[in-house]
């Protein structure tokens, strides 16, 4: 690749090639949970405190497992790079494997320990209660979900961002019009959120894993289980598991603090938990694009390329992250009444999303560089890193627990200081990207790190 200003005009064309299609496939994934916390919130303020905690569980038990698609990305971009499309297949293929026992696994623990798990947010019992119905059903679309996953970091890695997007979509309108018919139309309540997701998220997985095999037929890979790939895969997720596992602690931490202070302010911890995701999802885009241009260019010995790549990036992660955060703020006062009917909960939300969207571009680039680096398999530092951030945060966490009732209790103020505290997390985080990334250790050429 040529590092003359006409070969990073190639490279800006690349990642808004990649980044597009990822910006809406990655909007339509947190869709599902904001589609039931809509749907949810009209049967009261107790439902939409048990999809809370339910839902950070279920988050928790996914998100545990994303290295199904970041690593997956990362070794199947490295392969093509290096010229074998054959061999990104093959190395994918050990993903998709693995993400069948391992979702078969993890849905039979949160179906057997649902109340334990539920239970570890300090809910009310009636919340408790909707909690453990929705975990006990979405537990069946565990296994789906984590096919999804490897099966989008293939197609990530194969630089098709496109096929997720349109089997996204469909999934998130099936999700929506199920969701509304079970849950109001035919009165099954909170359980009827979760049968629409669980059926969406299997017709996603089943369609996902069409496509590859098509791929696979016409470059004659084989997807057969090989103990070998599946076990690689594994090895090479370890360090994205800690990652991940570091980071779900700081978010389960924020999650039971909110709960200490009831089901109201817990409630609007949710909604606003989960915007701030789907704003997450969104400022991923260029960092799945960084994920699988930062592979594919190592595989084939181009760090002069990556350099340019991510400057620019960079670039795009920080201004990104400024839009969205002003158009947060701007909707802020109309975007609690999606969600509730409650005037206290709708408070707390809107009190939430102010400080959501301050710390927006911040988060463009803390994700950016994440991408990046999970792009060049730079999984171990990542792993080291998140587990120093989470000793820095766990101690802020619990001083904002501490500081709500000084500063008058009462739900606004709850969420406004735990998202304070959380974008103080956000911020360590950042100094740890920067000075990373600035050095030359993660830039390790070939078609395997």
């Amino acid at each position: 690749m040529s590092t003359t200003p006409a070969g990073a005009g190639t490279s800006s064309r690349e990642i808004l090639a990649l980044a597009v299609p990822a910006f809406f496939a990655l909007v339509a994934e947190p869709l599902f949970l904001l589609v039931d916390s809509a749907v949810v919130g009209r049967l009261g303020v107790t439902s939409l405190a048990g999809l809370g905690a339910a839902s950070a569980v279920l988050l928790t038990a996914s998100g545990l497992f994303v290295f199904l698609a970041y690593g997956t990305t990362s070794v199947v971009a490295r392969q093509l790079g290096a010229g074998s499309r054959r061999g990104a297949l093959e190395v994918g293929g050990g993903g998709v494997w693995l993400a069948v026992g391992l979702g078969a696994l993890v849905a039979a623990v949160v179906a057997v320990w649902a109340p334990t798990w539920a239970s570890a947010f300090g809910s009310s019992p009636e919340a408790l209660h909707e909690a453990v119905t929705y975990l006990r059903i979405s537990a069946l679309g565990l296994p789906a979900m984590l096919v999804v996953l490897a099966a989008t970091g293939i197609l990530r890695g194969l630089l098709d961002t496109r096929t997720p997007l349109v089997v996204a979509t469909i999934g998130f309108t099936a999700n929506a019009i199920l969701s509304i018919v079970l849950v109001h139309g035919l009165g099954w309540g909170i359980a009827g959120a979760a049968w629409g997701t669980v059926l969406a998220q299997t017709g996603m997985a089943l369609a996902l894993v069409a496509v590859i095999l098509r791929h696979a037929r016409e470059s004659g890979a084989s997807l057969r289980p090989h103990p070998g790939r599946v076990l690689a895969a594994a090895l090479d997720g370890v360090p994205l598991l800690v990652r991940t596992l570091a980071l779900r602690a700081i978010i389960l931490l924020t999650v039971a603090a909110a709960a200490t202070f009831g089901d109201e302010p817990l409630a609007a911890y949710q909604v606003t938990a989960t915007v701030w995701s789907a704003l997450a999802f969104a400022l991923d885009a260029i960092a799945i694009a960084g994920q699988a241009l930062t592979g594919r260019a190592l595989g084939q010995g181009d760090a002069e390329g990556v350099r340019a790549a991510t400057t620019t990036m960079v670039r795009w992660g920080w201004w990104s992250g400024a839009v969205l955060g002003v158009g947060l703020l701007l909707l802020a006062p109309v975007l609690p009444a999606l969600f509730t009917t409650d005037p206290g909960v709708r408070e707390a939300i809107t009190t939430g999303l102010v400080v959501v969207g301050l710390g927006q571009p911040l988060a463009g680039y803390v994700f950016v560089v994440d991408g990046v680096l999970i792009g060049a398999g730079d999984g171990r530092w990542l792993a080291g890193a998140m587990v120093a951030v989470l000793a820095v945060y766990a101690p802020v966490v619990w001083v904002a627990r501490e500081l709500v009732p000084v500063l008058g209790g009462g739900g606004p103020t709850a969420v406004a200081v735990l998202w304070v505290a959380f974008t103080v997390f956000m911020l360590v985080r950042a100094l740890f990207m920067a000075w990373r990334v600035r050095g030359d250790r993660w830039v390790v050429l070939g078609a395997t790190r």
